[in-house]
Order: structure tokens, then C-alpha cells, then sequence
């Protein structure tokens, strides 16, 4: 039996489905127009939001399925930009959440030639959206590049290409650190390693990082200096460095030519950007933490979104302070032990 939901045309209200098994399965279908009082009031098995919910008719759909722990599927294009509900998924890690982007190129039925007149018949501000599932941004993305031209597949560096580290620190919101290898003959900079990780001390944060290479140096932000709670009075740069990573002497910043310091945020983004535009920027694709913030990094009339960027600053961090960029082998040569010449007196 089918039955007309009242006050939405052509809208059916239940469905039954009867089973081999002998019994039915109702089906129960309502509207967001409906507001979230129509969603009250059942236990169900599952839920499936076709588009993006408000966010008081998601939490509303989370509450019916408490009993069982029943899933919720959410299916929807971000046209509405990083609303509520997105960040839940993009910013809001859980292990009881999970995310599956699908593009236009994961969609076998079309062929390539379709694809491009299906791209092209997207105005701008929504092609990224609708073709890649990336988030209607604010007023722009910070880095307005095409992915295919700063992607690569992870490869080898010759040792003789100087490595830099950098580092944001944070708990509430993610720790991050990254890893820069440069070729100074192109002056091309690789993102070939990172890591994110919320709520963790220092000492499990540098246990990983010491992977990375006792030689590696670290960029690291002016905050780094400022004494910290969790840190009973300790700021946190010493903290970092009393788990034996090689932190630089100062914070990162540029020189300008007055050689006064300058921690310009536009400035770092604008190296980025510059460098990526010309090609002297690139990142290996597995580094899918990166990739994500790197999507999302956007502004909102004209100001730059802090939220979700952790990674970006690290970089920025460590872009900003390439200069200190060394080798392995200068470290060993710098802390080889002084071998003193014999000589004959006692």
C-alpha cells in the first residue's frame, strides 16, 4: 500500500516491501521542507539523505538510528560550500565516519570526449564541485591550480638534494609536519613526506618525526617560543628539542633587504602559489592528508580560512626557511669527531 504524503505533490509517504522471508519492510520517505519535528519519533534501520540535510535534520536522522547503531548514508555534490554538515566529515575525524569522494573520471559510461563537454557546460565557480566533489569555497581557493600539474608518483632524491622539515604546532587542532626535498639546480621543492595527529604530546609526535632522519632540520612558527599550558611553562620549541629533533635556532620567517624579519602570511602563500605556477612545486599523490587540506584551503571575503590548514603551514613554515636546507652528509661532516694529530708529549 502507497500513500501520499499530505502537503508535498506527487511526495509518497510509505512504501511496503514484502519479503521472501515472509514479512514487510516499510519504506518511509519525507522532505526537508517538512522541517526536523517530521523526522521525530521512529526507530529506524537505516537512514539515506539524497542531497545535502540541514544540519538539524542530520543530527535528527543520527538520533533514530541510536537503537542498533544503524547507519546513515549521506549522498550529495557541495554546492553549499564547507556548511555544518561537510566539516563533520572533512574536519571532524572519527572512527565512525566515513567519506568516499567520486569524480568525473570514476565514471566509466562516459566517454573521455563526454567528460570534457560535460566539464565545459559547468559555469566556473561550480566545476570543481560538481566534477571533482571538491566544496563551492568562499570566495576562491588560496591555490587556484590544476592538481594534474603539481601531482606526482612518490620516487627517489639523489642524497646530494638538501632536505628541510616544518612544523605547526597543535592539540585541539592537528600537529603537523612536513618534509621538503629540493633540487637547487631547478629550484623545484617536492612534498615527499607529513604527518597530522591531534590530542598527542611531543613525545609521541618527535617519536615519529626521528624516522624522518636525525640530520633533518625543522622550520617552526613564532608561537614556538610562547610558554604553554600543556607544557607546564615550557614553551614548545625546547620541548621538541629535548626529543632530540634539530630544530632551527629561530622561528621561520624571510629576510627582507632591510634585514628586518618578516612572518608575512600572504607572503609565504604567494612563494607557494609563484611556485607552483611555474613548476618548481610538486607533491607525491599518496600524501592524501595533504591533498585534503590543500582543496579546502580557501578565503572568505578575501581573508584566509584558518581552519583545516595545518599541513599548509607546516609547509609555508618550512618554505619560508629553505635556505636552511642541508644534507645528510654536511650533518655527519659538521658532527664528526675531532680526530687530534699524535704527538709525543704525555
Amino acid at each position: 500500500m502507497n500513500l501520499f504524503q499530505r502537503g508535498i505533490p506527487d511526495l509518497l509517504d510509505t512504501i511496503r516491501v514484502k519479503h521472501v522471508s515472509g514479512g514487510t519492510s516499510l519504506i518511509g520517505l519525507k522532505s526537508y521542507a517538512t522541517g526536523r519535528e517530521k523526522f521525530q519519533g521512529e526507530t529506524l534501520d537505516w537512514v539515506w539523505f539524497d542531497e545535502e540535510p540541514p544540519a538539524d535534520i542530520y543530527t535528527e536522522g543520527l538520533t533514530r538510528t541510536n537503537v542498533g547503531a544503524n547507519p546513515v548514508w549521506v549522498t550529495f555534490t557541495h554546492l553549499q560550500g564547507v556548511s555544518t554538515v561537510v566539516k563533520r566529515f572533512l574536519h571532524e575525524k572519527s572512527d565512525d565516519r566515513y567519506k568516499v569522494v567520486m569524480t568525473i573520471d570514476d565514471v566509466q559510461h562516459y566517454s573521455d570526449d563526454e567528460k570534457k563537454t560535460i566539464i565545459a557546460s559547468y559555469p566556473a565557480h561550480e566545476a570543481e564541485a560538481r566534477v571533482k566533489g571538491i566544496p563551492v569555497l568562499g570566495s576562491g581557493r588560496v591555490f587556484p591550480v590544476a592538481e594534474e600539474g603539481i601531482a606526482i608518483e612518490q620516487r627517489d632524491f639523489p642524497t646530494h638534494w638538501p632536505r628541510i622539515g616544518g612544523m605547526d604546532f597543535g592539540w585541539d587542532h592537528p600537529f603537523a609536519a612536513v618534509e621538503l626535498v629540493w633540487d637547487r639546480d631547478s629550484d623545484c621543492v617536492y612534498v615527499s613526506r607529513t604527518h597530522r595527529l591531534r590530542e598527542a604530546s611531543p613525545i609521541i609526535h618527535a617519536a615519529t618525526l626521528r624516522a624522518w632522519g636525525k640530520e633533518l632540520r625543522w622550520a617552526w612558527p613564532r608561537d614556538g617560543n610562547r610558554e604553554t599550558l600543556e607544557g607546564v611553562g615550557v614553551a614548545l620549541a625546547p620541548q621538541y628539542r629535548d626529543q632530540g629533533l634539530n630544530l632551527l635556532s629561530e622561528f621561520s620567517h624571510y629576510v627582507e633587504g632591510t634585514g628586518q624579519k618578516s612572518v608575512s602570511v600572504e607572503a609565504g602563500l604567494i612563494d607557494i602559489l609563484n611556485r607552483m605556477q611555474s613548476g618548481r612545486f610538486k607533491i607525491f599523490k599518496h600524501l592524501t592528508d595533504w591533498w585534503e587540506e590543500f582543496r579546502l584551503y580557501h578565503r572568505k571575503d578575501g581573508e584566509v580560512i584558518k581552519e583545516g590548514d595545518d599541513l599548509m603551514c607546516a609547509t609555508r613554515y618550512a618554505l619560508m626557511m629553505l635556505r636552511h636546507a642541508s644534507t645528510a652528509k654536511s650533518y655527519h661532516n659538521f658532527h664528526r669527531k675531532i680526530q687530534y694529530p699524535k704527538s709525543g708529549w704525555l
